[in-house]
């Protein structure tokens, strides 16, 4: 059973995918926390509800060493990082220690709209405000750079003409949903392998 720790910032929607999808047997998967960086994240009430551990480290408090307090947490007691709206960088230890073990959801088709500062609405508002007709949601490793690992997966969402950030944010989500816990289920079955840069799933 992959045991995994699920970074949030908000909602948390896509941690409850996860929740669901072990739940009706699609996962075999065990999330041992939920660590956030906002007391305020809805998230932290999933988890509660079904008796996961739940860890704040407020954003504002842990600044660029939020990555060191989770590491306390999560080593030797997790697999997978799974970063699901989370709004922090992680730097230093953890990202040598987890190499190959964190993946982040995004809301867009990496390598467009993404990088420092493309988060949450504001992806969104820069695909409506560019005129492309496709976007999507990507899953990738976690590396050094933002939104810069080896990509997962990837799924297409059609942009429409008469679209605002609610309705192109509800349709991409709907994809993250999927997704997510698909590239969760790929590691679980150890079908993953990164190989020059790239992913290869067996």
């Amino acid at each position: 059973m992959l045991k995994i720790a699920v970074l949030v910032s908000g909602d948390g929607s896509n941690l409850q995918a996860i929740i669901d999808s072990i739940e009706n047997g699609y996962l075999n998967c065990s999330i041992e926390a939920v660590i956030s960086d906002n007391i305020k994240s809805f998230a932290l009430q999933r988890a509660t509800k079904k008796g996961i551990p739940i860890y704040v480290f407020p954003k504002k408090e842990f600044g660029e060493s939020i990555g060191d307090e989770i590491l306390k947490v999560v080593k030797g007691n997790v697999d997978i990082l799974v970063l699901a709206g989370f709004l922090s960088l992680l730097k230093g230890e953890i990202l040598k220690k987890f190499e190959g073990k964190i993946i982040n959801i995004h809301p867009s088709l990496i390598p467009l709209f993404c990088g420092k500062g493309m988060y949450g609405e504001k992806v969104h508002e820069s695909v409506l405000k560019s005129g492309v007709k496709i976007t999507g949601c990507t899953v990738h490793f976690v590396d050094e750079k933002v939104d810069g690992g080896a990509i997962i997966l990837q799924k297409a969402v059609p942009v429409y003409f008469e679209d605002d950030v609610k309705t192109l944010k509800e349709r991409v989500l709907e994809e993250e949903h999927k997704i997510l816990p698909e590239a969760l289920k790929l590691l679980s079955e150890n079908k993953i392998f990164i190989k020059d840069g790239k992913v290869q799933i067996v």
